[in-house]
């Protein structure tokens, strides 16, 4: 039962995450005249003090210092915190430079970049409909670069990038919160470093842009630490495969924003590129449903088999005056002593 409430709480968390994100390409234009790295720069200064001011709330210091102490967990941290660098840094130069639908297909083709690193890298299997997803998301992307007459770097960068940050969030395993922390205080420094350089050049639009533009830079570390809470508190509770279909959901609110709202053009072949995209992730969603109807069914038949077969007897040929015979029983039933009950540390630590 808890293992359930536990996805049940991550689905909720990816919702969230991916519904922000999905709605997100409406804020950056608001910090214009603002450049991407300067907003990039604010993002990571600020979100370091929302989740500073959210730890006193909750008073978790207490994996900082187990942190410290693990190399391998702050090698992965720093990995995180890159990624994600590059990540942000780029989806806010798309949206700013009219490019909403090129990073809408970034993260539509995220879930199959995500399928091919869980192949390359820790050995899954696919079953043949996700080999033929993979490959029509292949093909998707040589439509696209044909039609644009280069690759969609934009659009494979997002897509590679946040896919990485999803692995090592996955590696990581630590709490929404405390990986957020961690990752934003490694950005922290360069990031406060450059916003210096820039109010000393006179080139800094924090103050220059008036008490409004100035707080919608703050509100920059509420705007990407809450739904990146909300993204390592899946990541840490659902498969990565459910983490690939929740995406679906970001995607599809910046697509619709793009055409409609922002006004960008979509070329037939763009259509074309995006309908292959949206072919393969209709097979990944078919074979998921399918794969998980077929699984419920197979346990419920295993269930029903095991209460229906009928419970072994034993029975009592032993003469009942026998010592030995009437000492056996009672050594069997004897409670298990203190060294029975122990549990191996290693277990304690998995559970």
């Amino acid at each position: 039962m808890e293992g359930k409430n536990e996805q049940r709480a991550g689905l909720l968390y990816g919702i969230g995450a991916y519904g922000m994100w999905g709605l997100v390409p409406l804020f950056w234009p608001l910090l214009k005249p603002s450049g991407a790295i300067e907003i990039l720069a604010h993002r990571m200064v600020w979100s370091l003090g929302v989740v500073a001011v959210a730890l006193l709330v909750v008073r978790r210091w207490a994996w900082i210092g187990e942190l410290v102490r693990d190399r391998r967990k702050l090698g992965l941290i720093s990995v995180a915190a890159a990624t994600i660098t590059v990540n942000w840094g780029l989806y806010i130069w798309a949206v700013n430079n009219g490019h909403v639908v090129e990073a809408s297909l970034g993260y539509f083709i995220n879930p199959l970049v995500t399928i091919a690193m869980g192949v390359l890298l820790l050995g899954e299997r696919l079953r043949p409909v996700q080999w033929a997803a993979v490959a029509t998301g292949v093909i998707a992307v040589l439509v696209l670069a044909i039609g644009y007459g280069k690759p969609p770097w934009v659009s494979l960068v997002l897509a590679f990038s946040f896919a990485t940050y999803g692995l090592v969030k996955k590696k990581v395993n630590m709490g929404g919160l405390e990986s957020l922390a961690a990752e934003t205080a490694v950005l922290f420094v360069p990031a406060l470093g450059f916003l210096l350089w820039l109010a000393a050049t006179g080139e800094s639009t924090f103050t220059a842009g008036g008490a409004g533009h100035g707080f919608l830079l703050a509100a920059t570390g509420i705007v990407t630490a809450v739904p990146l809470i909300c993204f390592g508190a899946a990541a840490v509770r659902v498969p990565l495969s459910t983490l690939g279909l929740l995406q679906y959901l970001a995607p599809v609110f910046q697509f619709g924003l793009g055409v409609l709202y922002f006004n960008e053009s979509m070329p037939p072949e763009r259509w074309a590129g995006f309908a292959l995209v949206w072919l393969a992730l209709s097979l990944l969603t078919w074979d998921a449903l399918r794969t998980a109807r077929r699984n419920r069914a197979l346990a419920l038949k295993l269930l029903a088999t095991a209460a229906a077969a009928p419970a072994p007897t034993t029975p009592d040929t032993a003469p009942t005056t026998s010592n030995s015979a009437s000492t056996a029983p009672n050594a069997a039933s004897t409670p298990p002593g203190p060294a029975d009950t122990t549990q191996d540390p290693a277990q304690q630590k998995v559970t």
